[in-house]
C-alpha cells in the first residue's frame, strides 16, 4: 500500500472489536475503534473519513439497521463502504447489500473472511499476507 488505510470499526463487543483491531493493525491498517452506532457518527464526523467501515448490527445506543439509515442522509458520509460483521442467521451477502453493504463477514469471525472482504473491496492496492492451501503434490506456501 501506498498510504494506510482506515478502517472504522464499530462493534460493542469489546474483545471483539480489539481482535479486529488487532488484525487490521498487523495487515497494516490504521483501526479507529467505536462501540456501538452513536460512537461511530462521532468518528465520522472528525477527518479523515475512513476507508471502510466494519459494522455489528445488534448493538445498544444506535444499532447497525440505525446507523445504515443515518448515513444515507449524510451526503459526504454515504460514499464510506460498509462491511457488515454480524452473526444473525438471517444474513447473507445478498441481504448485506440490500441494507446498502458492499460486503459480509460472519460471526464467529474468520480472520481469512475479513482479509478477504477488505481485499475485495481495495482490490490489488493492499498488501494482506494471504495463506493458500496446498494441492497434494505441492508443499505449503506462507
Amino acid at each position: 500500500m501506498t498510504s494506510t488505510r482506515t478502517v472504522l470499526v464499530v462493534e460493542d463487543n469489546s474483545i471483539e472489536r480489539e481482535g479486529m483491531a488487532a488484525v487490521l493493525r498487523q495487515e497494516g491498517f490504521d483501526a479507529v475503534l467505536a462501540a456501538n452506532g452513536k460512537e461511530a457518527l462521532e468518528r465520522l464526523q472528525g477527518k479523515p473519513t475512513p476507508d471502510v467501515m466494519l459494522l455489528d448490527m445488534m448493538m445498544s445506543e444506535v444499532d447497525g439497521w440505525q446507523l445504515l439509515k443515518m448515513l444515507r442522509q449524510h451526503p459526504d458520509l454515504v460514499q464510506v463502504p460498509v462491511i457488515i460483521v454480524t452473526g444473525l442467521g438471517i444474513a447473507n451477502i445478498e441481504w448485506a447489500r440490500s441494507l446498502g453493504a458492499v460486503g459480509l463477514v460472519r460471526k464467529p469471525m474468520d480472520v481469512e473472511h475479513l482479509k478477504d472482504a477488505l481485499a475485495r473491496l481495495f482490490g490489488t492496492a493492499t498488501n494482506l499476507v494471504r495463506f493458500t492451501v496446498p494441492q497434494p503434490n505441492e508443499k505449503p506456501v506462507f
